[in-house]
């Protein structure tokens, strides 16, 4: 079966969800040799809720390319390799709303996914994103609007700050059916244009568990919306990066 090194899309919304986590919280189950990305000390992780138009492969025309929304659940990562430090983000776990990405991902284009129910409502710079997969296993519901600059109390400085931290982070490992094997994947954005958001409720049941982040390990930093961006993905080699840390 061939396999898309490339695909084109169009960013209509991607909401980035951020946590500040304990590093030791996530080391417990970060795999080798992913540590976390500390940011004045602490860890960054959190929920992707992103719609995606026109996904086709590179060299395809746009109208042959579909709609989908997808949630992910990354963690801000690094690594060394031959070259140096690498930075970008650990996915435990993918949901779509699209049967074809679900049966594909991971085949033709990287990614495994879980199937998903979302509900979505955006109106006049507001956002009501939620989803619940049919597995029972993954759910999150978040609401917020349009605000004019990050909380105080976030890990990030600015927006600039912010900004250049997604931006400089683009690789992407995520799990896969077969123990020890990830699908990597980098994105390419035209542009970075970030607003914040003011959250008004947010709820995960991956981020809510204490048998993962016990009491005091998690709390929420920030949220942030990107809009109408062209965007590609590019397949990264898919290396055994090892086991999961004790």
């Amino acid at each position: 079966m061939t396999v898309a090194r490339s695909m084109a899309s169009v960013i209509e919304r991607r909401m980035l969800v951020n946590y500040q986590v304990d590093g030791d919280a996530l080391r417990r189950f970060l795999p080798e040799p992913f540590r976390p990305q500390l940011v004045n000390g602490v860890g960054v992780a959190g929920i992707c809720l992103i719609r995606i138009g026109k996904l086709r492969p590179v060299g395809t025309p746009a109208w042959f390319g579909i709609t989908t929304e997808n949630a992910a659940h990354r963690v801000a990562v690094e690594w060394d390799d031959g070259t140096g430090v690498r930075r970008g983000v650990y996915i435990p776990r993918r949901d779509t709303d699209s049967r074809l990405t679900a049966m594909v991902g991971g085949r033709l284009f990287p990614g495994e996914h879980h199937r998903a129910d979302f509900r979505v409502h955006e109106n006049d710079g507001r956002y009501e994103v939620a989803f619940t997969s049919h597995d029972g296993t993954a759910r999150v519901a978040v609401a917020a609007k349009v605000a004019t600059d990050l909380p105080t109390a976030s890990v990030f400085g600015s927006m600039t700050e912010a900004t250049a931290f997604f931006r400089d982070a683009p690789l992407g490992y995520s799990v896969t059916h077969i123990p020890g094997r990830y699908d990597g994947v980098e994105i390419g954005c035209e542009s970075w244009n970030m607003t914040p958001l003011d959250l008004e409720h947010v709820e995960s049941s991956f981020f809510d568990d204490t048998t993962l982040f016990p009491t005091g390990t998690v709390q929420l930093d920030s949220a942030i919306v990107m809009r109408d961006i062209t965007a590609t993905w590019v397949r990264l080699p898919a290396p055994r990066l090892g086991t999961a840390c004790a």
